[in-house]
């Protein structure tokens, strides 16, 4: 493995908007992540934020926990296990802290008499940016999407190739108890809260005394004919433009694993805002290129070349029109042709998730790395390249990729503090 002459074209391709959230695109800045949808009348990007979780700090040194040990420990050395299980499950406290979704943003697109046609949609590894387009007469339409870790912000650039056709209607919402502020007719902020412990499956006992969280957004336009207003004091309008800029950042009053949401002096909203107005003086252009730097610095530094270059299958946006193989039908053929170019997109798909989800000063990946819908998440799916393909497990472990391992060594290293307090508890043992 090394650095190759040529570039691999490493792509996960789509032929239609997502039906379901593992069919939508992750992208992410380590904190940030957004699943696109894709979708053509409506669009939606979920995001999430990594320090968004149920929870606060405890104790979990227990001395009937301690005293309870040996009988467990005893049951275990007689092999009498399912004895052992039901003696240590009584020990535990209940169901774990849970991530939370932060919220969506929503795009209300004009709709026409006439259908649309040559959609495509696709994750550009080398990138890491989601091109949608798609045709509506003679018009084509464009969507670009990337996370950037410079400058912590979303980039959403929506544009036509004849002038004045881009118009929409955008909205940010959550299931958390949130509320939405609409600052002028280009910035709107949310703010919110998610609840203090795990929600119950029918979302009974939802509180807002856990960690806040802050949402902003704001919007560039071009075109001599482009404006925007507000709509019902909640929504923005844009009409008529050439192209359209979403800017996307979000914080939350996390302040560290040992203090208590209740007791964080950070301020989300001033935090969401002040990483916004960095970003809001820059070009699409210059976040673009400052992102390609920083990820591509990361990225390539690996090719795996397993194939020729010329059994790739045409997956390109480029030429509208022309038939593309989505990657779910690469999937589905490998049983047969067995494609070494798919092995190599996946094995790059783990590097570029890990990219996305886990960067220095970032927390610990979970397992769906950042990316989450549910306000009562069990062992989801990390987005994969099942496609709904029942391939339902992270690709294989990504490797030069140091950098992103420090959020773990992190956590490790926050994980020993208590539990150098329990374990003198629980097994009178001592740590230096």
């Amino acid at each position: 493995m090394g650095q190759s002459t040529e570039e691999r074209p490493l792509k996960v391709v789509f032929a239609s908007p997502a039906e379901y959230f593992t069919d939508a695109a992750p992208i992410g800045n380590g904190s940030l992540g957004a699943m696109v949808w894709g979708g053509v009348a409506s669009e939606k990007l979920q995001l999430n934020h990594d320090t968004l979780w149920t929870g606060v700090p405890g104790n979990y040194a227990d001395s009937k926990v301690a005293a309870a040990l040996p009988v467990v420990r005893k049951l275990v050395d007689e092999g009498r296990f399912v004895e052992a299980t039901a003696a240590a499950s009584s020990l535990t406290d209940g169901p774990n802290e849970v991530y939370q979704p932060l919220g969506d943003i929503n795009l209300e697109f004009e709709t026409s008499n006439q259908e649309f046609k040559s959609y495509k949609r696709e994750l550009d590894l080398h990138t890491a940016i989601v091109y949608t387009t798609y045709n509506v007469g003679d018009v084509q339409h464009t969507r670009e999407h990337f996370c950037s870790n410079p400058h912590k912000v979303l980039v959403t650039k929506i544009s036509a190739n004849k002038s004045g056709l881009v118009s929409f209607t955008v909205s940010l919402s959550s299931q958390l108890i949130h509320n939405v502020h609409v600052v002028n007719e280009t910035e709107v902020t949310m703010e919110g809260s998610c609840p203090k412990r795990r929600p119950t499956l029918d979302k009974t006992g939802i509180d807002n005394t856990g960690i806040k969280f802050a949402a902003a957004l704001s919007l560039q336009m071009g075109g001599d004919g482009a404006k925007a207003a507000v709509i019902n004091g909640q929504n923005l309008r844009i009409d008529n433009a050439d192209w359209v800029v979403l800017l996307i950042t979000a914080s939350s009053s996390f302040d560290g694993p040992f203090v208590s949401p209740s007791d964080s002096k950070v301020d989300p909203v001033s935090e969401a805002l002040r990483t916004l107005n960095i970003s809001r003086n820059l070009t699409f252009s210059q976040l673009k290129a400052a992102h390609l730097i920083d990820f591509q610095g990361l990225f390539h530094r690996v090719t795996l070349q397993l194939s020729q270059l010329s059994t790739f299958g045409n997956t390109s946006l480029n030429g509208v029109g022309e038939a593309i193989k989505t990657t779910a039908e690469r999937v589905s053929s490998f049983k047969s042709d067995e494609d070494p170019s798919l092995v190599e997109l996946l094995f790059q798909y783990g590097r570029y998730l890990l990219i996305s989800c886990s960067r220095p000063g970032t927390q610990v990946s979970n397992l769906q790395g950042i990316w989450n819908q549910s306000v009562t998440p069990a062992w989801e799916a990390a987005p994969t390249l099942n496609i709904n393909l029942e391939m339902n497990y992270w690709p294989a472990l990504p490797c030069n990729l140091s950098e992103c391992q420090e959020p773990l060594f992190d956590f490790i290293a926050s994980l020993a503090v208590n539990g150098a307090k329990t374990a003198k508890v629980h097994s009178s043992c001592s740590f230096a």
